[in-house]
C-alpha cells in the first residue's frame, strides 16, 4: 500500500502562480492508496475546492471531509482510493496556534487491517509545535496502530515536535523535502506507532514535483506487519 504526504503550496510552484494542474500530475505519477495533502484549501474560500474531484475521481482518489460543506480542513486534505474501509467518520482535530492549523483523523483500513490516520500541518514556532505534538499523540487509537502523515516544520531529530513524537513512535527518517528546486530541510515526515508500520521511506523526486510545488512528496509503504 503506497502512502504519501505533500505540503502542495496553495497550488503553486516556489515561483509562479496557481497551477493546480501540476499537483493532478503528479498525484498521477504517484498513484497512492492514501495521501494527505498540506496548504490545499483556500483560506478565504474554504468551500471552493482546489483540486477538481471530477479529476481527482479518474485518478481513483476521493477526499476524506471532516465537514460535508468543505473538501479540506483548515488547509489539510486527505484523498483516499475509493475502496478504502472508512471505519468511522473523519473530523477535524483543532491544533491552536495563530495560524489556521490543524489536523484530519480518521479510522481506516486499507486492506492490512484497522488504524487511526492523523494528517496535519504544523506551526512555525518550536513551543507551539510541541504542543500540538502532544496533542496529537493523545488523539492517537488507544489500541489500533497509528500512522501521521504531514508537514511538522520541524527537521531536528530531537526538537519541538519531533522531540515529542520520537519517544512514542520510534527514530525519525530525515529525508529533505524542501525546498524542491534544491531540498535541504526534512519538514514533511510520515511516523507510525509502532515505527515498524510502515517502510521504504523515499522523496518523490521528479521534474513534474519540483516545477509543481515548493516541497517535493514523501512517500512510503505500509508494512503487513500489524496484522
Amino acid at each position: 500500500m503506497r502512502i504519501a504526504t505533500w505540503n502542495i503550496h496553495r497550488g503553486r510552484p516556489a515561483f509562479g502562480r496557481f497551477r493546480p494542474d501540476r499537483i493532478l500530475a503528479v498525484l498521477a505519477e504517484l498513484r497512492p492508496d492514501l495521501i494527505a495533502l498540506q496548504e490545499a484549501q483556500h483560506y478565504l474560500r474554504r468551500v471552493t475546492p482546489m483540486l477538481p474531484e471530477a479529476a481527482l475521481a479518474e485518478l481513483g482518489l476521493v477526499p476524506l471531509r471532516p465537514d460535508p460543506a468543505q473538501q479540506g480542513y483548515r488547509s489539510n486534505l486527505v484523498l483516499v482510493r475509493r475502496d478504502t474501509a472508512l471505519l468511522a467518520p473523519p473530523r477535524g482535530l483543532r491544533l491552536g496556534g495563530w495560524e489556521p492549523r490543524g489536523a484530519i483523523l480518521a479510522d481506516l483500513d486499507l486492506g492490512t487491517g484497522p488504524f487511526r490516520l492523523l494528517a496535519a500541518h504544523l506551526s512555525l514556532g518550536a513551543a507551539t509545535r510541541r504542543a500540538q505534538a502532544r496533542l496529537l499523540l493523545a488523539a492517537m487509537h488507544p489500541e489500533w496502530p497509528s500512522l501521521l502523515l504531514g508537514d511538522l516544520n520541524e527537521w531536528r531529530p530531537q526538537g519541538s515536535a519531533l522531540g515529542v513524537l520520537a519517544a512514542a513512535m520510534g527514530p525519525v527518517n530525515r529525508l529533505p523535502t524542501f525546498p524542491s528546486f534544491r531540498p535541504l530541510l526534512p519538514l514533511d515526515h510520515i511516523l507510525a506507532r509502532p515505527a515498524a508500520g510502515v517502510a521504504g521511506l523515499a522523496v518523490h523526486d521528479t521534474p513534474a514535483a519540483r516545477r509543481a510545488s515548493d516541497h517535493l512528496p514523501l512517500v512510503a509503504s505500509l508494512a503487513f506487519l500489524w496484522r
